[in-house]
């Protein structure tokens, strides 16, 4: 067979699954033919934005705050492979810029900066079988994605491949050329910094197992293990284990084409190592699909098998064992649950590639947190405290540090019943491991990043009116962290400087000092809202004075903050430019003291005071854009932009650059976002600024307003929150439309607020009913 009648035969394949499945090809040139308003929803998101630039998402099949995801794995290749994932920053299974793929990774995480998860690799082959990762793998081409679902062609063999999704199961299809075909299950290679698996057969086309995983952002003692239920849709005619053989030479050990891996084709019993699977293999007629069932869980070998019976058995007995038919029952469910949620919020006009951004930006806000237990409701308490069983919804992946800050917020204006329960997650971790989560992970505190964050969230989720939770177990664990001595205190460990010099000092070269009192001081004043949401007026008092030491940072001869020793002075020398490119930074994380220094959200008048009142404070923050300090990825400063408007007169400088800052670092492609998505916030940032409001401060139940990128927006509310049950969101323009970015009036429920005010109320936004901005050109 040639080339070309070879490009023939698997574009014939691709088809022919996609017929099969009842589906039917992705067609560019028709799709940009249909107005954009009558097209569903998830036909507007494209899970390929992020793929590139280190934004870290990946394209693979999920559901809304589903455990199950599916991606191809190519950050993982041949010695001769420049990718390989060891040989370069990766936290990501899949990215844009690679080719060689080893697989269909099962649980994944999105936008985060850590590698982590990205295991249980699906794959494959045809011709002779091979156990190595390095020979097997191949390039993917006619990528497609939707939200539910992820097809591609792996091209080295000619076989089509589509993968779908429930909350906790996958199945995926492969469309086979005649002759020898193989279904390998890889359990050596992943992202996760740990290894170790044990798998199983149950019967002929049946395996259980699990994979450690953990040392999430090298925290040694994060460890879990996860573990799945795998069931191909017939007996293969041989199936069998690999393993990895240890070198026979010391010689050997540094050589990495002596690689060996030893087949056990008639062994049944466990199987267990670093470097093990499993392969099945089939005597295939030309077309013939083999379909993989796979279940996951955090508990066990029989919860995973479970799950998979629990979320799949009914589709298959209504398809009466047709796997095509259940595939496309589960791919039609998928969609559906996507396209509910999506449509929350609708939005009219604006052009296709913006109506895309924001969809795909709200697509990747609802990945993460994600849930965790099975579905006979049991889950890995925190720290490994046992087996748990929850009545509610149990959410894991909460990257707290990034995500505090607008994607809580966020649901909980967009779904504050999943936001209640995540509250409700955050205080059993408490019960169980003794602590409020920074930066939990599958039922462990890997205590990446710095601050007190659940307590933030929890108080913002409260002031906006979402309470469904126990309030004094909440200020219990709220008050703990505040309050107990450093070295008792697993989320505060500097508290003793923080508690008694109002400052944490510079101890050790890179301690990030400053970031961690700004995060405490902000922690520190949502305590006190609490405290005197619940009557606790003294220690209201206490807190908010608290709040109020960043003013110890403050150095006048740069008009910044800057690290202090512990004798009070500060650090000398200082460049406020270190750590604009990540590397080390005398007090500060992942970042400049540009970045830091207006990170005073609960107190920007008081910041503006000391700076010498407001047209300093606002030639200050305007150079931070103007000579390229802004960084739109790091989270303390992603609400610079919004800072303008607490001075009436300059809230124009928020509308213009909130546009400009959009129009520069997000787009529809692959490096469509500006960096790490951290878990959603990056695009919680873009759904908030395109509808025209912020949340700038964490833990006030407030926005500044900015003018919205589309005419008309309706967002439905849950009444059971909110009882006016939608918010319009409508514009109109003086002139063209395209220069009309500049807020002349703003109406809220029909009636014209204050002249120049550019804030609002969470409660006059989800009571009003319409909010309605006059745009402009700038005078």
């Amino acid at each position: 067979m040639n080339h070309r009648q070879s490009q023939t035969m698997t574009l014939l394949r691709y088809c022919l699954l996609a017929l099969s499945l009842g589906l039917v090809a992705h067609d560019a040139a028709r799709a940009q033919e249909i107005n954009i308003s009558t097209r569903k929803l998830t036909d507007k998101v494209n899970p390929f934005i992020g793929t590139a630039n280190y934004g870290t998402t990946n394209p693979g099949a999920v559901l809304p705050h589903g455990l199950m995801s599916v991606s191809p794995f190519n950050v993982s290749g041949s010695t001769e492979n420049r990718f390989d994932k060891d040989a370069r920053w990766w936290s990501t299974p899949y990215s844009a810029d690679n080719e060689y793929c080893i697989g269909f990774s099962h649980v994944n995480l999105s936008g985060v900066g850590c590698p982590e998860l990205g295991g249980l690799l699906l794959m494959a082959t045809t011709g002779k079988f091979t156990p190595d990762y390095r020979l097997y793998g191949s390039p993917l081409t006619q990528e497609y994605a939707r939200p539910g679902e992820y097809r591609t062609v792996l091209e080295r063999y000619g076989i089509a491949a589509a993968s779908t999704v429930t909350l906790r199961t996958s199945l995926t299809a492969f469309t086979f050329p005649a002759g020898e075909g193989h279904i390998l299950l890889n359990l050596g290679q992943a992202l996760s910094n740990e290894s170790g698996a044990t798998l199983h057969f149950v019967n002929d086309s049946t395996m259980v197992g699990s994979r450690l995983m953990g040392s999430f952002c090298y925290n040694p003692q994060a460890i879990f293990r996860q573990y799945f239920a795998m069931r191909v849709s017939r007996r293969p005619h041989t199936a069998g284990y690999w393993k990895k053989q240890p070198p026979m030479t010391v010689e050997a050990q540094w050589d990495a084409t002596a690689d060996s891996y030893k087949l056990y084709d008639r062994y049944r019993q466990e199987m267990s190592g670093d470097d093990v699977g499993v392969r099945f293999s089939y005597r295939c007629e030309e077309g013939e699909i083999l379909y993989v069932q796979m279940g996951v869980s955090f508990v066990s070998e029989a919860n995973a098998l479970q799950n998979l019976e629990a979320e799949q058995a009914d589709l298959l007995k209504e398809s009466r064992g047709d796997y095509a038919q259940a595939y496309t029952a589960m791919l039609s469910q998928a969609v559906d649950t996507w396209e509910k949620a999506l449509g929350v919020v609708q939005v009219e006009g604006g052009t296709q590639n913006e109506q895309t951004i924001f969809y795909t930006a709200l697509y990747h806000m609802l990945i993460h947190p994600n849930i965790l237990q099975d579905s006979n409701g049991e889950y890995p308490m925190m720290g490994g405290s046992g087996i748990g069983r929850t009545e509610h919804d149990r959410y894991t992946v909460f990257s707290l540090w990034d995500t505090y800050r607008n994607v809580h917020p966020l649901l909980c204006l967009l779904f504050p019943d999943k936001q209640e329960q995540m509250v409700r997650s955050m205080l059993d971790m408490y019960h169980e491991g003794g602590w409020l989560p920074r930066w939990e992970l599958y039922g462990q505190e890997t205590l990446t990043m710095e601050g007190d964050p659940a307590l933030i969230a929890i108080n913002d989720t409260w002031q906006r009116g979402v309470r469904g939770f126990d309030t004094d177990v909440a200020y219990e664990a709220m008050k703990k962290s505040a309050t107990t001595a450093g070295a008792d205190n697993l989320i505060r460990p500097d508290n003793d400087d923080y508690l008694s010099l109002g400052f944490v000092p510079l101890h050790e070269a890179y301690d990030n000092s400053v970031s961690h009192a700004l995060e405490y001081y902000l922690a520190d004043w949502n305590l006190s809202e609490f405290a005197r949401a619940l009557g606790r007026h003294e220690d209201a008092a206490l807190f908010r004075k608290r709040s109020f030491g960043y003013r110890h940072y403050y150095n006048k001869e740069y008009g910044m903050l800057r690290p202090l020793l512990p004798d009070g002075s500060f650090l000398m020398p200082f460049d406020p430019k270190l750590g604009e490119n990540f590397e080390p930074n005398p007090g500060f994380h992942e970042g400049s003291a540009y970045n830091y220094s207006f990170f005073v959200p609960h107190d920007v008048a008081g910041l503006s005071r000391l700076m010498g009142g407001r047209k300093a404070f606002v030639d200050r923050l305007q150079r931070i854009f103007d000579d390229g300090h802004y960084d739109p990825t790091n989270e303390p400063d992603i609400a610079y932009p919004y800072l303008f408007s607490y001075f009436p007169d300059e809230a124009w400088r928020t509308q213009k650059l909130t546009r400009e800052l959009i129009d520069r670092h997000f787009c529809n492609a692959v490096d469509g976002l500006p960096g790490n998505d951290d878990a959603g916030t990056m695009s919680a940032w873009l759904v908030y600024s395109m509808l025209g409001f912020y949340p700038d401060c964490p833990g006030s139940p407030s926005y500044t307003l900015t003018s919205p990128v589309f005419p008309k927006v309706t967002i439905r509310l849950d009444r059971r929150y909110y009882p006016q049950g939608q918010l319009v969101i409508t514009t109109t323009s003086q002139s063209d439309a395209a220069k009309c970015i500049y807020i002349k009036d703003v109406h809220v429920g029909g009636r014209k607020i204050t002249q120049g005010r550019r804030r609002i109320s969470h409660d006059e936004l989800v009571g009003c009913g319409e909010l309605h901005f006059d745009l402009g050109v700038r005078p």
